[in-house]
């Protein structure tokens, strides 16, 4: 349904107004952009930074728990968390004491340390699978899948759900148009065409991609347990066991992303629905911030790997780099699995998730607004669509940028981060009611001014 005339209109002009109040309350922030732009293009060291669409980059000075201090001196209750990577809090202290006492004892060395046994047994008791390895992060992760995928099947295809997120994977980067797997024409750099070996299907069909594995040419089926980074879309109840079963019958390997879903449970979607995929991966949160990721697989496909190695031409195979699996990494992974990744930590987690999803709830249904808030354990989401979404394409549609700028300014300005990508909120441990209590009531008070009910 398309975003009513007036309410846009109201969006652009509740903008202009939000920005101006930001750059009144940041005068250090906007002094620090200007020095770091001498270096920094727009002002940051990573250009992602700059999709808050501030008038320039709020600069932090501290983060703690769910609470970030901006250098104005301003504090604010973080429903963002590094958009996942600090799903747990920042600096979860069994992480930053491992990270202290690891410190003193080497970062890296390219030799595995004296917990790396441990740190295994707690992968495999967290989510099943019984062989891992460490990554840098999630894409390196997704793109050691993929390689292994197409080496243990003799098979070139990728198949990815149009809408779907998996970092920086080239193989990832296509979209249905027209019914047809196109290449993202906003890819820079690229030289080849992904769409000549991967094929972009519509999530939760699991028809349409049975017919794409019955060709018996796709290699690994690559996919999120719900569409996360874009407007939510969960799974249709047994799409994702119907679609590993169809994979498995045509001889397809399967990957269950789970950088953004780990939200669901201690042992992310994958463990509370009891699926078993191929190979499992997971990054952001899982060294409780500190870049870090892993890909865990089955016996069988370890005694493949093994088989393929012994066959392969002697020399670099493609998969790995340097600084993964270091012992920084090592200690802060088994802080945060030990420690953090408790099943007391999701309760809280997700009892308060609950209720930041009832009052975002409340607060559309008292303005009689089309829209709902998907929730995925300790992640809620409003969604501008008057029912749950079911596709990429429907999620696709269902964005707008301007209301969801509007807001995010609203809400930034009065001392609440979301994630400015969507509209997607974290709890963590260290979340509090009075957190929710903050954003839920600036919540309402942002739809007040969308629906021109100020001081009503």
């Amino acid at each position: 349904m398309p975003m009513p005339t007036e309410i846009r209109q109201r969006a652009e002009s509740l903008i202009a107004a939000e920005k101006a109040r930001y750059a009144e309350l940041h005068p250090r922030s906007r002094q620090m952009a200007a020095e770091a732009g001498a270096h920094f293009p727009g002002g940051v060291p990573l250009h992602w930074m700059l999709d808050w669409e501030t008038p320039f980059p709020l600069f932090v000075r501290s983060a703690r728990g769910s609470t970030v201090t901006d250098v104005d001196g301003l504090t604010y209750s973080d429903f963002c968390l590094g958009d996942t990577g600090a799903m747990f809090g920042h600096s979860p202290e069994p992480v930053a004491r491992a990270i202290a006492a690891q410190a003193e004892n080497g970062l890296t060395a390219m030799l595995p340390s004296n917990l790396t046994a441990e740190v295994g047994r707690l992968l495999a008791s967290h989510f099943g699978l019984p062989y891992w390895q460490v990554t840098a992060t999630a894409s390196d992760a997704n793109r050691a899948v993929v390689r292994w995928a197409r080496a243990l099947t003799g098979r070139k295809k990728v198949l990815v759900f149009d809408g779907c997120y998996h970092g920086q994977v080239e193989d990832a980067f296509v979209k249905l148009e027209d019914g047809k797997t196109k290449m993202k024409p906003s890819l820079l750099g690229q030289v080849t065409d992904i769409a000549e070996n991967s094929i972009a299907a519509p999530f939760n069909d699991i028809a349409a991609a049975e017919a794409l594995l019955a060709r018996e040419d796709i290699a690994l089926v690559l996919t999120e347990p719900a569409l996360t980074n874009t407007a939510m879309v969960l799974p249709k109840d047994g799409f994702i066991e119907k679609l590993i079963a169809a994979a498995h019958r045509h001889g397809t390997l399967v990957c269950i992303d789970e950088t953004h879903t780990i939200s669901t449970g201690p042992g992310g979607y994958t463990r509370t629905h009891d699926i078993d995929p191929d190979f499992f991966v997971l990054g952001k949160p899982v060294a409780g911030g500190l870049p870090a990721a892993v890909f865990g697989f089955t016996a069988k496909v370890e005694a493949d790997m093994n088989r393929v190695l012994a066959e392969k031409t002697p020399g670099y195979s493609g998969i790995g780099t340097t600084l993964s699996g270091n012992m920084l990494a090592l200690a802060a992974m088994r802080a945060c699995l030990a420690e953090v990744m408790t099943p007391e930590n999701y309760a809280h987690m997700t009892s308060l998730a609950e209720k930041l999803a009832a009052g975002l709830r409340a607060g559309v249904a008292r303005h009689g607004l089309p829209w709902t808030v998907t929730q995925i354990g300790a992640r809620a989401e409003l969604v501008f669509s008057a029912r749950p979404l079911e596709s990429g394409a429907e999620a696709a549609a269902a964005i707008d940028h301007t209301v969801e700028r509007a807001i995010h300014l609203f809400l930034l300005n009065r001392n609440v981060l979301v994630t400015p990508f969507h509209n997607m909120t974290l709890v963590a441990p260290s979340t509090t009611e009075a957190d929710v209590e903050r954003l839920v009531a600036n919540f309402g008070a942002a739809l007040d001014a969308l629906c021109g009910r100020e001081g009503r």
